[in-house]
């Protein structure tokens, strides 16, 4: 493994999340999940545990909040795990499967690869299993459009490509053509604004979720109409 050869090259300590550290996926909601993640101490038989909360969502956040306890207690600062779960407990991370509205749900993520579509997917199915998508997505021209789709392809009813206020943005009309040799229904919607105005009348009819992704400007774009339309 690279990573233990660099570290014994360094002279440096390695800890392996996953070998070193254990984690367990507790419960999970609309509101957060829990996690059990275990440390061995100084023999193979004395482990130490603690149950954390966090708030983000996703099977991913549980590893990423594994592998954040065990940088904390590596790293030789002295935070206790009470401070730890606090902080847990408190943390915000906008724009990462936040849930603006539940009903009908609107969602906003920064998903902008094919690997982070794969772990939105997931996470869809763990929250709103088999509830249709309608997709405010936008790109730059270097990503793997057709990708990102396929990876979602089968809970979309329907995608509007819209186009960010940013140079490396890509065409909508391209985004659809990509789209239709998918075999998935999409619009042109042009702004990001009008893409969501499209997307929440559309909604209000069929219940579907209303979700943002395909790269982080187009979300905060999102994000910026959803707050200036309900006045935050």
């Amino acid at each position: 493994m690279v990573l233990e050869r660099v570290a014994k090259e360094q002279h440096a300590r390695l800890t392996l999340v996953g070998r070193d550290v254990l984690f367990a996926a507790g419960e999970h909601s609309l509101d957060g999940q829990t996690l059990t993640v275990s440390r061995k101490q100084n023999t193979e038989k004395s482990k130490e545990s603690v149950i954390l909360r966090v708030p983000l969502l996703g099977q991913h956040q549980v590893v990423n909040a594994a592998t954040g306890y065990a940088a904390l207690k590596a790293s030789g600062l002295n935070v206790s795990d009470k401070a730890i779960r606090n902080g847990f407990a408190g943390v915000t991370w906008p724009c990462r499967f936040e849930i603006v509205r539940r009903e009908p749900p609107v969602i906003l993520d920064s998903a902008h690869n094919q690997d982070s579509f794969e772990k939105l997917i997931q996470t869809l199915e763990d929250y709103f299993p088999g509830r249709p998508v309608i997709l405010i997505f936008g790109s730059s021209e270097d990503k793997d459009v057709a990708g990102m789709l396929s990876a979602l392809k089968g809970r979309l009813k329907l995608v509007l490509a819209a186009k960010a206020i940013h140079p490396r943005a890509i065409e909508p009309e391209s985004i659809v053509e990509t789209a239709n040799r998918l075999g998935v229904r999409a619009e042109a919607a042009g702004s990001v604004d009008a893409a969501l105005t499209r997307a929440l009348e559309l909604a209000a009819a069929g219940g579907e979720i209303v979700l943002s992704a395909g790269s982080m400007f187009v979300t905060a774009e999102v994000k910026t109409a959803w707050e200036k339309l309900h006045g935050t």
